[in-house]
């Protein structure tokens, strides 16, 4: 289709606590029972890695993580037909994503969600295989593609 929105560029935190679950939210601005990973935009002429660390400490209030792997390819998601042209000034019609797995290195004590760029209402650490099934319908093959791409080495490292 020729007028079909661009994809937002955008970096997604997996981050792992050492017991092996994955830090979600519950967004601001939804009340519906939907939790996802930190994600957010990257700017133009920033590193994707850089922009996964500024986005983690504006949505989670922390920066006690150590990247331990990079999606090599970037993963799309178009916005349901409610949404598309609606959200993000209506520039996009959906999101590419650079996706991080991150080993959480602090504690609880360490995230602070009410920061100045306040995204969560709330936050719980949560098993790997529950995520896909708590993110709203329209991301649910996209997470499915982020668990597939970290699932060995959420294995070895934490498993």
């Amino acid at each position: 289709m020729t007028d079909r929105l661009p994809y937002r560029p955008c970096a997604g935190m997996m981050l792992v606590n050492h017991d092996g679950l994955v830090f979600v939210g519950a967004r601001l601005d939804n009340r519906a029972d939907a939790w996802q990973m930190p994600q957010g935009g990257i700017d133009e002429g920033e590193d994707a890695a850089d922009a996964a660390r500024r986005e983690l400490m504006e949505e989670v209030g922390t920066d006690k993580v150590e990247i331990i792997a990079e999606s090599e390819d970037w993963l799309t998601y178009d916005l349901p037909p409610e949404l598309y042209g609606k959200i993000w000034k209506g520039r996009y019609g959906g999101q590419k994503q650079k996706w991080f797995l991150m080993r959480f290195t602090g504690s609880d004590s360490d995230i602070n969600i009410f920061t100045d760029h306040q995204e969560f209402r709330e936050w719980q650490w949560a098993p790997v295989d529950t995520l896909v099934d708590r993110i709203v319908p329209f991301k649910k093959e996209l997470y499915q593609q982020v668990i597939d791409r970290f699932a060995t080495i959420i294995e070895r490292e934490f498993g």
